[in-house]
């Protein structure tokens, strides 16, 4: 298990800046994630502060994927609940923990919101959100796994105001939703349901089971309405960057076009066809990056 090896074994060992900066940067790049595109117009400091987020947000989600019983799922995650204990005391004993520690220290991330995360994932793991939550429920995770990432994300880029708050909490769950609703089927085979229980019964759908409401063709309808939901995330988003320094909110512009982009081609793509991917053209990634990032 990589997070958890990686945790225990620099336990004992003094980590210096400089294996820990290139630890998580490494984590970070060898991911692939959309994340790398819109720190880019970040300065090289800042860039790296963002790579010991990501390398943390990481490393706890790979223990809740990882295919452990529970009970060491949750060993693991309470382990990381001590570690960040020690990371905002400076005496992190890993070296992602090393590096985070650098940047609580630097640009004041909250406690909680590293807590609230590790949190989130223990909902993955614990299938708490992965079987038709509640709407309550929904929210709550989305919060926990997406907008706490990115009320630690604006101060990194420079803006801890109200307004750069309200940014985190609402792009935070569009983009959470719109990941769900990209990754329904892939997330089925895994025998996990991210749609609500709420839209569910509305849509008439009673199966429990994964595969069971993919088939249901009035799934289209589930998903139409929380795509909708989605949508008003964004909304609220963009009218929260209105009020924030265009330079600071930046990196966040061009998550939300790349994502917004991504829920339109899901909805041309159609809800019936779920398991036909939707990807964003490297082409149109670019164009975004020299619309948003660059003016």
């Amino acid at each position: 298990m990589s997070a958890a090896t990686e945790l225990f074994n620099a336990s004992t060992q003094s980590v210096s800046n400089d294996e820990a900066k290139a630890h998580v940067k490494r984590v970070s790049i060898a991911s692939g994630s959309s994340f790398l595109s819109g720190i880019k117009v970040l300065s090289p400091e800042r860039r790296e502060a963002m790579y010991a987020i990501y390398a943390f947000c990481r490393e706890v989600d790979d223990i809740a994927d990882d295919p452990l019983p529970l009970d060491e799922k949750r060993h693991l995650l309470k382990e990381w609940r001590k570690e960040i204990d020690d990371v905002v005391i400076g005496q992190a004993r890993s070296l992602t923990g090393q590096a985070l520690a650098n940047v609580v220290a630097e640009y004041g991330l909250q406690k909680q919101d590293l807590l609230d995360l590790i949190d989130g994932m223990e909902m993955d793991a614990d299938e708490t959100a992965t079987r038709g939550p509640d709407l309550e429920i929904l929210d709550r995770y989305c919060d926990r796994v997406a907008s706490a990432v990115g009320r630690l994300s604006v101060r990194v880029f420079g803006d801890s105001g109200e307004a750069a708050q309200r940014v985190a909490t609402s792009l935070g769950r569009a983009l959470q939703l719109t990941n769900i609703l990209r990754d329904i089927a892939e997330d089925a085979e895994r025998d996990r349901l991210y749609l609500p229980r709420e839209l569910l019964n509305d849509a008439g759908i009673t199966a429990t089971k994964p595969n069971e409401i993919m088939a249901d063709p009035r799934i289209s309808v589930v998903c139409e309405a929380l795509s909708e939901i989605a949508q008003k995330h964004y909304v609220d988003a963009e009218a929260a960057m209105a009020q924030c320094s265009r330079k600071h909110i930046r990196p966040a512009i061009l998550m939300m076009q790349v994502y917004r982009r991504t829920l339109d081609g899901l909805h041309k793509r159609g809800w019936s066809r779920l398991e036909e991917p939707v990807k964003i053209p490297k082409i149109v990634k670019l164009w975004i990056l020299m619309r948003y990032g660059l003016f």
